[in-house]
């Protein structure tokens, strides 16, 4: 039942705190439009902030506690001025994608009508795909835990990208299936692996178990892209694209320069799912010069709200949980297309209240 299902609720820093709380009233709002109970939000501190008071990035048993939880969602994390003694960001959240495996991070990129479309041609209306970034290995597999750079005093430093056979497979079978479910909705049903297979033998194996996993969804078009020709691809012709799967430094840039097609960042969603635990929050930063203002964009978190009301509908059986995110998402769309959502990001007239209160008004 819905009424058991707990929520992980990480503010973080930053605008993290205000996308998070309008994230919960929307979530909230949308359960009780279906008839639906809350969920119980429980919370733990993390982020820059906390560690400058603490010097913790998490609270003690926070990890544990997250994983306990039916899902973890984040508002933002990181503060530039605050860092490690080796120059790099506080980020619990990447250990949190290690501990709990969420080797699935789901980048959907959508256009909608009167927000920005940065591309001339009138198809970038069309454009409506999803990156998958694997979340775990990859070139950040160094960044997830310290002490895995290999420093050498002052003058080098290796980091290492991992690929494995096991996650890969997974990564693979889930994009398969993600795109076998967009089809259903009336998408094309087509999967890109997006590599560099041609210079390094990480990436010739990561392709190689992508061709040996596509015949067995015979429904799916499955192609392949070198990355720096999938760059170009998105400014050329990002309305061709689905599901496009790939490593996670690779996801990492494709999936900023893909949100900058559609609006920017304050739109993009992101879900991270593992067999077990799935961690939900939006792709942008915490933004710490707008931090207080009433400034930020919360529509990327309210969405990624929305995803993970579909992941518990999924993990929970519950088709009240899927109704709800529909009704998040179409009040999204319907909200662009009457001109009724114009968030400061796109030069429009209304703050992180003002959005939270016009998508409040379409769900009750």
């Amino acid at each position: 039942m819905a009424s058991n299902l707990r929520i992980a609720l990480i503010r973080g820093d930053g605008i993290g705190v205000d996308v998070a709380d309008a994230t919960v009233a929307i979530v909230d709002a949308a359960l009780a439009k279906v008839g639906a109970p809350s969920f119980t939000y429980e919370d733990i501190q993390a982020g820059a902030g906390y560690f400058k008071e603490t010097g913790h990035d998490i609270e003690p048993g926070g990890e544990d506690r997250a994983g306990e939880m039916d899902a973890i969602f984040l508002g933002a994390i990181g503060l530039p001025a605050i860092r490690h003694t080796d120059g790099t960001e506080i980020a619990p959240h990447l250990r949190l994608r290690e501990i709990y495996g969420l080797y699935a991070g789901l980048r959907p990129v959508k256009a909608y009508p009167n927000a920005p479309q940065r591309l001339a041609d009138p198809r970038a209306a069309e454009i409506d795909m999803v990156i998958l970034r694997e979340s775990t290995e990859g070139l950040f597999y160094s960044a997830a835990t310290h002490g895995r750079s290999d420093i050498r005093g002052d003058t080098e430093v290796r980091d290492t990208l991992r690929i494995t056979r096991e996650t890969t497979e997974k990564l693979h079978h889930f994009g398969f299936r993600y795109a076998e479910r967009r089809k259903e909705r009336g998408r094309p049903g087509r999967i890109t692996c997006v590599d560099k297979a041609n210079v390094f033998a990480s990436m010739a194996f990561c392709r190689k178990i992508f061709d040996e996993i596509a015949p067995n969804y015979p429904g799916i078009e499955a192609g392949h892209n070198y990355v720096d020709a999938q760059a170009l691809d998105l400014i050329r012709r990002p309305w061709d694209f689905d599901v496009m799967v790939m490593e996670n430094m690779f996801g990492d840039i494709l999936s900023d320069l893909a949100g900058g097609l559609v609006g920017g960042m304050g739109m993009a969603a992101c879900a991270e799912i593992g067999d077990k635990v799935g961690l939900f929050q939006p792709a942008h930063g915490s933004a710490p010069d707008i931090m207080g203002q009433d400034k930020a964009n919360p529509l990327a978190a309210i969405l990624s709200g929305a995803m993970m009301l579909d992941y518990l509908a999924d993990k929970a059986d519950n088709a009240q949980l899927s109704d709800a995110a529909t009704l998040i998402e179409d009040a999204v769309a319907d909200g662009f297309e009457a001109n009724a959502l114009r968030p400061m990001e796109f030069g429009g007239d209304m703050g992180t209240a003002a959005v939270t209160s016009e998508l409040l008004s379409r769900l009750r």
